[in-house]
């Protein structure tokens, strides 16, 4: 009756365990990951330069998604070398290496060690919190040896090598490689693998950028592992170990391309949700030359600094600098500051501000286009217009002289402001209104005669995209930054590309172009000398607060604007062709052969 009252009670008990068992299992909630395909994680969408360098990325988390074949052969080894060396001979557990562990933290006095296995720490960053608890210790046993047994080696590995956190806010080994090293994880060396494979211990402490010793032992510890294990040499270990390593700056990368993947982001968010671009792994190309848009950062540092060095009493200014190819629009640099990381305000697109003198072009070209032409004379001679107010505009030329009689092309050249007033007041203001907007300037134009001065603001990027009709003999090409988009399932969409557009009749741009050539060999714009076959136009707003260089070459356009955010003045003499046209040319001179 004993033994049967015993029976009774283990049974019930067995019943319970299992009940319970069964709903613990139940409550666990975990993912059905059935093979490496149903592993889809949130993945960055990456932005990439012309030349398919990334440039940005932008997500929830930092990962891209790579498979095993696109990784160097070493790379998923020294990651099992130093992880788990026993990890293609275990069920998902490894008793050997949980009971050295514990043996070792007896010894110590503390817990330094984990024996946890990289199906393990599969289990661990896809199923389960991080609470260090032994239910979650125990779940998470139970579930590896059950991955272990739904999945290849080789499934788990590739899952682990994308999922694992390496630091600096990195996801996986590829997004590691480029953030570390600037590179894609399938051109990684061997000593760059070994210092990625010693992270995932604790990529704080081992963080090359952070604590430089202690990765580098770290380093040796996964190449003295890959050695003994026969995956490499003693020699090549050794020289993997000396070789020195570039790591990325960062920082540098994000204060040169940030103005431009800023406006990148904003043309994204206008065509797909943030669960497309934050989580499902897209890839973008752009047209950012990036060695062009390091040439522009440092061409407009050094303008900066030259104003500052010759103006020490007032506060450093801005610049912004945006260049496009004339023939298809395509944006090949933006920098809107100094420095992207103090400031990200954009001033190449958000500040609008008085173009000056490169607004008289269009003047010229609407009277070129009805007939006048560049040898015909204006009286450059003072005068004076009441307004309907009863107040009284007398305009004047910047250097406060006055040629009398002179030709439209002289006029242009040297820049008079009084010839391109009476030049507007003969064509019209609506005239040259609709043939500004058809250029692709949308700023609002306001239809006064201080329209001939550029003194409607604009913004650089429109202001540079205009002179496109001039560069292309006649014909208008708006700007684009983007070429096209693959998706996270590889389907690849092409993004609009503009068309050129007839403006000007081809004989009226070669006419503007002649003219705009003499303004640099011989006019306003001399400090911009030295460019080949290049023409172009300064403008200076009221007070020399704005200084502007626009020029261009059959090939490339490019912008140049430097003023304070705060409409203050540059400075005496401060104008486009003392402050602008040295930027513009230092640019140039950077761009053959991009």
């Amino acid at each position: 009756m004993q033994i049967n009252g015993f029976l009774l009670i283990m049974a019930l008990l067995a019943t319970t365990l299992i009940g319970s068992g069964l709903a613990w299992f139940i409550l666990l909630d975990i993912p059905d990951v059935r093979s490496a395909y149903d592993y889809r994680p949130k993945v960055a969408t990456i932005i990439l330069d012309r030349k398919g360098r990334q440039i940005d990325m932008m997500g929830s988390m930092n990962r891209i998604k790579i498979p095993l074949t696109k990784m160097p052969a070493l790379l998923p080894k020294a990651f099992v070398s130093a992880e788990d060396s026993r990890f293609y001979h275990h069920s998902g557990l490894d008793m050997w290496s949980i009971a050295r562990a514990a043996i070792n933290n007896l010894r110590s006095g503390k817990r330094s060690q984990g024996g946890s296995t990289i199906t393990q720490q599969v289990t661990r960053a896809l199923m389960l919190s991080r609470e260090k608890t032994f239910f979650r210790k125990f779940t998470e046993s139970v579930l590896a040896y059950r991955l272990d047994t739904m999945l290849s080696k080789d499934e788990i590995l590739y899952i682990y090598l994308n999922e694992i956190y390496l630091g600096q806010g990195a996801y996986g080994v590829e997004a590691a490689a480029r953030t570390y090293f600037g590179k894609k994880a399938a051109q990684l060396n061997l000593s760059e693998i070994a210092m990625l494979a010693g992270l995932p211990q604790s990529p704080s402490r081992y963080s090359p950028l952070k604590n430089p010793e202690a990765a580098k032992a770290r380093q040796r510890y996964v190449l003295n592992r890959m050695a003994e294990d026969g995956l490499i040499s003693p020699e090549m270990a050794r020289q993997a170990y000396a070789q020195n390593i570039t790591y990325a700056n960062a920082v540098a990368s994000q204060s040169n391309n940030g103005y431009f993947t800023q406006y990148i982001r904003e043309l994204l968010a206008t065509k797909y949700s943030s669960r497309q671009l934050y989580e499902e792994g897209m890839t973008v190309m752009t047209t950012l030359d990036s060695q062009m848009q390091l040439a522009a950062a440092a061409a407009l540092r050094q303008g900066v600094s030259r104003i500052k060095k010759r103006h020490p009493e007032k506060s450093r200014p801005q610049g912004a600098l945006v260049a496009l190819e004339g023939r298809t629009g395509r944006i090949r640099a933006m920098a809107g500051g100094t420095d992207f990381n103090q400031s990200q305000y954009n001033r190449a697109l958000r500040a609008n501000r008085q173009p000056g003198s490169v607004f008289k072009p269009f003047v010229f070209a609407a009277a070129f286009e009805h007939g006048m032409r560049p040898g015909d004379t204006i009286n450059d001679s003072p005068f004076s217009i009441r307004n309907s107010n009863g107040t009284t505009w007398s305009p004047k030329n910047y250097d406060n002289r006055y040629l009398g009689p002179t030709t439209l092309a002289n006029a242009l050249v040297h820049s008079r402001n009084i010839v391109a007033i009476k030049l507007l007041q003969k064509v019209g203001v609506q005239r040259v209104i609709q043939l500004a907007q058809r250029s692709g300037i949308s700023s609002e134009l306001l239809p006064e005669l201080t329209l001939a001065l550029g003194a409607s603001p604009v913004s650089l990027l429109e202001m540079t995209a205009s002179y496109t009709v001039f560069a292309n003999n006649g014909s208008y090409i708006a700007p684009v930054g983007i070429t096209s988009i693959r998706t996270h399932k590889g389907q690849h969409i092409p993004w609009p590309q503009p068309h050129p557009v007839r403006i000007l009749q081809p004989r009226t741009a070669k006419t503007i172009n002649s003219i705009l050539t003499q303004v640099i060999t011989q006019g306003t714009g001399t400090l911009a000398k030295g460019i080949r076959h290049a023409s172009g136009k300064t403008g200076t707003s009221d007070r020399n607060t704005d200084a502007w260089f626009i020029g261009y070459t059959p090939y490339m356009l490019a912008g140049v604007w430097l003023g304070h955010d705060r409409n203050d003045t540059l400075g005496n003499k401060e104008t486009g062709g003392q402050a602008a046209a040295p930027v513009w040319k230092a640019f140039m001179q950077q761009t053959s052969g991009h």
